[in-house]
């Protein structure tokens, strides 16, 4: 795996320092239970202190002029601390348009909420001050709505529900394919941090936690199974940025980082014991993440049959 410039890495230094202050378990869980859900305040240091909102915008637009594989990296730190802030939403938005109005906007850290299917809920939906939808024929402004909040397992995410049926939808220019391409490279990003989260949380219970008068980590078995969640958390990272990178099809790395993160949520449950399972333990927040994403823009069969039958239509 290709190691950080070092212009990417004073981009995560200066990420991680913002949300090894701002971003603990206590700040994680008063920001998801605010009547926002989100934590406004981190978000609004993020994009205009560090700029992360406008990483793949050109410059002429307000942007940093970056590539996707930037936002990538800052969605894997915002994945590993559970961080409540709409980068994922706003990193789709990014790709959806063309529009220089709105670019400049999403860059200065604007909530744009896109719907990428229909039938699906849309991240940040209530949030947005402007809705996007993709459609077979393009990127398409969306006015006048109706949006509902969807209450969401995992309360770091917020969700809802847009009904387009009496709105007005007016196309702008946007590569509709470009924007699932970016939320399928954004999903595998968060879930390679919440996975990293994870394995990091459990090896430091079991290195604190005794049995028998030794650690448990000391134990074989339980040596073995941080092992392969170490793999997983590994092999997810490597899948998120292979596809960042453009060396991966986005939707078949969000499919493996899907069913990856799920694993390693669980064993971090699992290798927790019973207090896993407690509201005041964040074990649990890593579980219902990985659940989101499991969930959020389709499930991992589904992506692996879409790309299948894309693949079997073209020959």
């Amino acid at each position: 795996m290709t190691r950080e410039s070092a212009e990417q890495q004073a981009l995560l230094d200066a990420v991680r320092l913002l949300l090894g202050k701002r971003c603990d378990s206590a700040a994680v869980r008063a920001a998801m239970t605010s009547e926002a859900g989100f934590d406004a305040g981190l978000w609004r240091t993020l994009a205009e202190q560090i700029g992360v909102a406008a990483l793949p915008i050109p410059e002429e637009y307000g942007g940093a002029g970056a590539t996707i594989v930037e936002s990538a990296l800052v969605l894997e730190e915002v994945g590993r601390t559970l961080a409540p802030v709409p980068l994922l939403s706003s990193l789709i938005a990014a790709h959806a348009t063309d529009d220089p109005a709105l670019l400049a906007r999403i860059a200065a850290g604007e909530i744009t909420a896109v719907i990428l299917d229909p039938a699906d809920p849309v991240l940040y939906g209530a949030e947005a001050t402007t809705v996007l939808a993709l459609t077979d024929d393009g990127t398409v402004l969306v006015d006048g709505a109706t949006v509902t909040r969807q209450p969401a397992m995992d309360q770091t995410l917020r969700l809802a529900t847009v009904d387009t049926s009496t709105a007005t939808s007016t196309p702008i220019s946007g590569d509709p394919a470009k924007a699932r391409d970016a939320a399928f490279i954004g999903l595998s990003a968060l879930a390679a941090g919440c996975a990293r989260r994870g394995l990091e949380m459990t090896v430091g219970y079991a290195q604190q936690r005794e049995q028998f008068g030794r650690p448990i980590g000391s134990f074989q078995a339980l040596k073995h199974r941080m092992a392969d969640m170490l793999v997983l958390t590994e092999t997810t990272r490597s899948a998120a940025r292979a596809a960042a990178a453009g060396e991966l099809e986005p939707a078949v790395a969000a499919a493996y980082c899907k069913e990856a993160v799920a694993h390693v949520a669980a064993e971090t449950v699992q290798l927790h014991g019973g207090i896993a399972i407690t509201w005041e333990h964040d074990a649990q927040l890593v579980l219902k993440r990985a659940h989101a994403l499991g969930q959020l823009f389709g499930t991992a069969h589904q992506l692996r049959r879409r790309v299948l039958a894309r693949y079997s239509a073209s020959r």
